[in-house]
């Protein structure tokens, strides 16, 4: 494997190199990208008027994201590691701002597609963060600093959405996206100003083969997955698209394990400590998901239902909105568990603490403080277990592995989420009841996928304890080479 570069990159790096200002910067960016995920969901009902198409046809509108993030994620972590993560996280803010701007300017499907496809583009942001931070951070911050940066992406989901509603109802739904570019174009800045760029290279060549064989699996069963409800589970298109990413992944694995320069190194991914924590990214990923469309649904179904709140979206936003709070202020608590116990600990309380909030949930529904209750549980366990997850990742990776690492472990988040959204889409689709000639998602049908969720938080644990005894995080230990030095000396 080819030695990271040390040499730095000249007449480009900022004069500032304050820890706070680096994780202030980062944090930030990485909030602007998870609104970007949400910021769209309060006018998808309106869509079809909006753009004069079919519903089938907008709601590619959201699929797009999804498809481009997907791919877009392990890509960018592996030209991060080769090209420079700062130089590839900039790329991807332009991304994010110039898609922004597209929709802004959309009056028909084809352009908002085409700007939505270039904002799923930017997700590999956050794990980009993660891998400047375990580079520039000296050890006593670091722990604090990716807390925040990973648990930007549910702070920005839990926020973005009563934004996204009072924008939506109050001002034209373009300002929405002329907001998004705004922001987009603000973080670019920041980082262009305030944030080095690492020394920390692998060099190399870029696994293309590889990349295109990822993505064209990743698109099969993410869109098998989040078409299937539409198209029929048992349709010959969703079956083909699953059995194509079967046959794509097994070749994809064989090439992967016999080149040189992979794009992602599965053996490193096999070692106790990455599987493990990989595997818990999976589930964590459901568990997020499961309490922001639960909550939602609750609280807009109608009072004569018996457990509908009849509530409106804003309202909805502002219920879940202290859970992004919550979030943010259990990341620093997060990493003083990590430092004192280790991020095994950490994201075995966090797992705990999800499952108590679902099991919660299933007697706790009736009013809107029993929904705040639970979703800031569920959201401080979150904010637990996304702390932790990216010092177990940095602890098992070489350093110059770190951005394409994360970017596996928040893809596979992602991949949890969708298949949450799926398996919830199922379940509220079959277990209804009759309201007024119309079949409504039924009480049974939410709490199971509250049993489900807390479930999953359950299997989360058990997932946990097989990580190893003595985890090396990059708390400024050795990570997994011995030549890992963490903190602003390893890179430079």
């Amino acid at each position: 494997m080819p030695k990271p570069s040390a040499s730095p990159t000249a007449g480009s790096e900022p004069a500032v190199r304050n820890p706070n200002v680096i994780v202030a910067v980062l944090a930030f960016a990485g909030i602007v990208v998870s609104l970007m995920q949400t910021l769209v969901i309060p006018i998808v009902p309106e869509l079809p008027k909006l753009l004069d198409a079919p519903a089938s046809d907008t709601a590619w509108a959201v699929t797009a994201t999804l498809l481009a993030a997907a791919v877009a994620t392990p890509i960018a972590g592996r030209l991060g590691d080769m090209y420079g993560k700062r130089r590839v996280l900039l790329i991807s803010l332009v991304t994010l701002t110039a898609g922004s701007a597209v929709v802004a300017l959309s009056e028909s499907l084809t352009p908002m597609i085409i700007g939505r496809l270039l904002q799923g583009l930017s997700a590999g942001v956050i794990p980009l963060g993660l891998s400047i931070m375990r580079d520039e951070l000296p050890a006593d911050r670091l722990g604090s600093g990716t807390a925040l940066m990973s648990a930007s992406l549910g702070i920005g989901a839990a926020l973005g959405l009563p934004i996204a509603a009072f924008v939506a109802d109050n001002f034209d739904w373009h300002m929405l996206f002329w907001a998004s570019a705004v922001m987009g174009a603000l973080g670019f800045l920041a980082v262009l100003t305030l944030v080095p760029e690492s020394s920390v290279r692998s060099g190399g060549r870029f696994d293309l083969l590889g990349g295109v064989g990822l993505a064209a699996g990743l698109v099969s069963v993410l869109l098998a997955i989040s078409k299937g409800g539409d198209w029929g589970w048992g349709s010959g298109t969703v079956l083909g698209l699953f059995a194509a990413a079967v046959v794509v992944f097994v070749a994809w694995g064989f090439f992967e394990l016999r080149t040189r320069q992979p794009l992602v190194d599965l053996r490193t991914t096999v070692r106790p400590q990455v599987l493990f924590a990989n595997l818990s990214a999976l589930v964590f990923g459901f568990s997020l998901f499961a309490v922001q469309l639960i909550v939602p649904q609750l609280l807009q179904l109608p009072e004569q239902t018996g457990y509908g709140l009849g509530e409106d979206l804003l309202t909805v936003g502002l219920v879940l909105a202290p859970q992004g709070l919550i979030v943010m202020f259990a990341a620093p608590l997060s990493a003083k568990i990590s430092q004192a116990r280790g991020p095994k600990t950490t994201l075995m309380i966090g797992a705990l603490i999800v499952a108590a909030g679902y099991g919660l949930n299933i007697v706790l529904m009736s009013e809107i403080w029993q929904l705040i209750l639970v979703s800031c549980i569920i959201g401080a366990g979150i904010g637990f277990a996304y702390g932790a997850l990216p010092l177990l990742i940095m602890g098992g990776v070489p350093v110059n592995e770190t951005a394409a690492a994360n970017a596996f472990n928040t893809l596979l988040r992602s991949i949890g989420t969708s298949v949450a959204s799926a398996a919830s889409g199922v379940i509220l689709a079959q277990m209804t009841t009759d309201f007024g000639g119309h079949a409504l998602p039924s009480e049974n049908s939410f709490k199971v996928i509250m049993a489900i969720g807390c479930g999953a938080a359950l299997i989360a644990l058990l997932l946990a304890s097989f990580l190893p005894r003595r985890t090396a995080a990059a708390l400024g230990g050795d990570g997994a080479t011995e030549t890992t030095t963490v903190g602003s000396g390893a890179a430079h």
